[in-house]
């Protein structure tokens, strides 16, 4: 699928992700992670995400958009299962590279993901924005229908910590 907003110069392509794009696709993840003030927290790898993603059972899909220079903006989801509703989609991260941004792809790849969501029946599609991110939000608040909820907190462990936690019993 190819895609041109008015506004951009050079032609996008968003198309289904596959194996030979994960390594740019975990340094758009470390970039992103550079941003976030968090790049210690990267432990993902090539090969788990290949396991992941594109082994027997995979766990997590994958938008890319691409231009004539390579890979330059991801889109990574996966199913989430709400009691109150049913199948969603979530909407892991849309990265789009720093030298990229402002130029509609990160549009182009939130269409395309929500489309795939309509596509696959969901009842909706689910993402988290962190709350000091204002261009991030900026962009989720032009999706004017988009209820950003500020009433949940996000919970989790690490493997070690659960480990931990298991041990103790």
């Amino acid at each position: 699928m190819i895609l041109q907003p008015f506004f951009m110069e050079a032609k996008i392509t968003i198309r289904q992700g596959n194996t030979t794009d994960l390594t740019r696709v975990l340094e758009l993840i470390k970039e992103l992670a550079l941003y976030e003030k968090a790049p210690h927290e990267v432990i993902n790898t090539v090969e788990l995400m290949e396991r992941d993603g594109f082994g027997p059972n995979p766990i997590y899909g994958l938008f890319v958009a691409e231009n004539e220079s390579g890979v330059v903006g991801i889109s990574i989801h996966y199913w989430r299962y709400s009691t109150w509703k049913g199948k969603r989609l979530y909407l892991e991260d849309i990265v789009v590279t720093e030298k990229e941004r402002g130029k509609g792809i990160g549009k182009l790849l939130f269409d395309r993901t929500m489309r795939h969501a309509l596509d696959e029946d969901c009842s909706g599609m689910m993402w988290q924005v962190l709350d000091w991110n204002e261009p991030a939000i900026n962009f989720y608040k032009k999706y004017y229908k988009a209820k950003l909820d500020g009433e949940w907190i996000n919970c989790s462990l690490e493997r070690h910590q659960i480990e931990e936690l298991l041990s103790t019993k």
